[in-house]
């Protein structure tokens, strides 16, 4: 049965995590006081899923906002800004209310921006006023509807394997080419109490895209777990697909499911591998940025290095271009932030300065901006995707709607924890596609 815009939308919030807590302290707001002008003086409300405003992406983001307040004196930015998972719960509370601020991040894959185009509370970007920045045309794919762009992405985002060359160095290992020597890796650093890979399992999507890497370890197809949501295959009855769950199992199992609880969220993962207490990090390219964060010792971020998941088969990459910007269809100055985010994504500003910055791996094209001062760990990152023989697009999880997306981490977190054993797991994925097939 088909179902009506105001049933997605509501199933689509009611898996965004509880609203956020107005009094809470989880997010960081900064903002300029306005600067008297000739004109009339704007305000913009900026709500950003990057609270570290002094490196990575959260620097980029602020000195082009900086930047843009600087050479328009009547403007005042207001940014707003949190960690992945309270962003989702601020972003419901402003979205029931229908209230989103005049700019915001979105994830630009069904699962999350689908329901909110579809729900009309985006206003339609004008295509040719980025036709010169430089975004290939897939990679706006996920922020179109019916031919219309409502939004645009930030990043190449791709999931990798960062290490520590010090640590590696000090222990004589040898960075892994194969699955089988990634866990005899993994044993070695166990037997001198470092922990093998620092990986965020509590909020569960990591897990989730880890098996999808396995998956296209095991097979060298990139279409094989998408044919199987598409109901062509069943999970249960592949090979591929068995043999993946269980390499996440035993991947798991040999960095210590205790210690992999232990971790918690991004920050308590992030910690371990910063601080030097895990040898390795599984996380995304939007990472490269942690090589410039004048929090980490000199000595950690002159030791980073990076490589993709050792794969048997080919060297495919779990990537897309995820998350972005967007203008909200009910702003007050919709013209301005259209202006703004027209602005910030100009070649010679996002992807120039975030490039040479060392802040980004950007989604448009970057030839012209690299440079001779890159550095080792900037020109692994983009080395390996550029050398990727295929790419994924969008993650596995992400493809259908937000209740597939929450069930699936769920599945994925259980399996490699130890809550479902791998036929279970299969089982379970199974019933969860024929649901969607039922209700779509």
């Amino acid at each position: 049965m088909k179902k009506t815009k105001s049933y997605l939308i509501k199933v689509f919030f009611m898996f965004l995590i509880p609203i956020y807590l107005w009094g809470c302290t989880m997010g960081s707001s900064y903002s300029i006081e306005e600067q008297n002008s000739g004109k009339e003086n704007i305000k913009i409300k900026f709500l950003s899923n990057l609270p570290e405003r002094w490196s990575g992406q959260g620097k980029l983001e602020q000195l082009l906002i900086d930047k843009y307040m600087e050479e328009n004196k009547n403007v005042t930015i207001e940014v707003e800004a949190y960690q992945d998972e309270p962003y989702k719960q601020r972003f419901k509370a402003y979205a029931i209310s229908n209230d989103l601020p005049d700019i915001f991040f979105t994830w630009g894959q069904p699962s999350f921006f689908s329901p909110i185009m579809k729900g009309g509370y985006v206003a339609e970007l004008n295509k040719d006023s980025f036709k010169e920045t430089g975004f290939m045309e897939e990679s706006l794919k996920g922020f179109t509807l019916n031919r219309k762009l409502y939004g645009v992405p930030k990043s190449s985002d791709y999931m990798v394997l960062y290490y520590n060359k010090a640590l590696f160095e000090k222990y004589a290992i040898d960075v892994p080419n194969t699955f089988g020597e990634l866990i005899e890796v993994c044993n070695k650093l166990n037997k001198v109490g470092i922990i093998p890979i620092s990986i965020n399992a509590k909020d569960k999507w990591p897990l989730a895209l880890l098996y999808q890497n396995l998956v296209l370890m095991e097979g060298g197809d990139q279409n094989l777990i998408y044919n199987a949501i598409k109901g062509e295959i069943k999970f249960s009855e592949n090979a591929v697909l068995k043999k993946a769950a269980e390499d996440l199992k035993k991947l798991i199992e040999v960095n210590g499911k205790e210690e992999m609880i232990s971790q918690e969220d991004f920050n308590a993962s992030m910690n371990l591998f910063t601080q030097e207490k895990a040898a390795m990090y599984y996380m995304g390219s939007w990472e490269v940025g942690m090589e410039n964060n004048p929090t980490l010792s000199d000595r950690f971020k002159q030791n980073i290095r990076v490589t993709n998941l050792p794969l048997s088969n080919g060297g495919g990459l779990v990537a897309w271009n995820g998350g972005g910007y967007a203008v909200s269809s009910k702003s007050e100055v919709k013209d301005e932030a259209i202006k703004l985010l027209e602005y910030m994504m100009k070649p010679e500003n996002w992807s120039k300065m975030g490039w040479e910055n060392g802040l980004i791996v950007p989604a448009q094209k970057n030839e012209d901006n690299r440079y001779k001062n890159e550095s080792v760990l900037q020109k692994q990152i983009v080395n390996i995707l550029n050398n990727a023989e295929s790419q994924s697009g969008t993650p596995w999880y992400d493809s259908l709607t937000p209740n597939f997306k929450a069930s699936i981490e769920d599945l994925s977190y259980q399996l490699a924890l130890g809550g479902k054993n791998v036929e279970d797991f299969l089982l379970e994925v199974d019933k969860e596609i024929a649901k969607e097939k039922s209700e779509s």
